[in-house]
């Protein structure tokens, strides 16, 4: 029998502690790629006044800009139920002569917020099957979104978009949908 001397267990110590840090890497990096969505006792639960005023932002019919349409929402809201409300309005579509900037057919499943200030809105298959494409309709669409909430919402400061409860790559082939949105002011006229 040959005994064991230090020399042996040495490395193999080492590779298993580089192991070990390797998989817990792992295992931190596949975490932080994930929203933290599992705090629903601590969703923001701000009220909002009798008579909320907000902007909704359409579009106009060369689909360039985004134009506001003020609505009205009577009574006291939270953040989370007005968020709801805002996207089911932008869903209905303007009451004036803008034009629409989701596809008909088009639902809200779920909206919800994290406790980092990030909405998540989940909206049916329909937004991405009946979209009619091309990059510009594909911006104006996700930013009528992402500015209607963030500029009416204090709480909010991204937008996370799903599709059918899933993430998706685009919305409709041009723009990476994966990651958070904020603002973009410069599509507002």
């Amino acid at each position: 029998m040959i005994p064991l001397t230090g020399k042996i267990i040495l490395p193999f110590k080492i590779k298993t502690a580089v192991c070990t840090v390797l998989v817990l890497l792992l295992f931190w990096a596949e975490q932080s790629k994930s929203f933290d969505t599992d705090h629903t006792d601590k969703i923001v639960n701000n009220e909002y006044g009798q008579k909320g005023s907000v902007y909704l932002y359409f579009t106009n019919m060369d689909n360039s800009f985004l134009y506001s349409e003020q609505r009205t929402f009577p009574g006291h809201l939270t953040a989370l139920s007005l968020g709801g409300k805002i996207i089911n309005a932008l869903i209905e579509g303007p009451k004036k002569e803008l034009v629409h900037t989701m596809p008909s057919g088009t639902t809200l499943q779920a909206f919800f917020l994290t406790e980092k200030g990030v909405a998540v809105v989940d909206l049916s298959s329909d937004i991405k099957d009946r979209h009619p494409g091309g990059v510009q309709a594909e911006k104006i669409t996700i930013y009528s979104i992402v500015n209607t909430l963030i500029l009416n919402i204090p709480e909010i400061n991204a937008v996370k978009i799903l599709i059918g409860g899933r993430e998706s790559d685009t919305l409709a082939g041009h723009i990476d949908i994966r990651y958070p949105f904020k603002a973009d002011m410069l599509l507002i006229r």
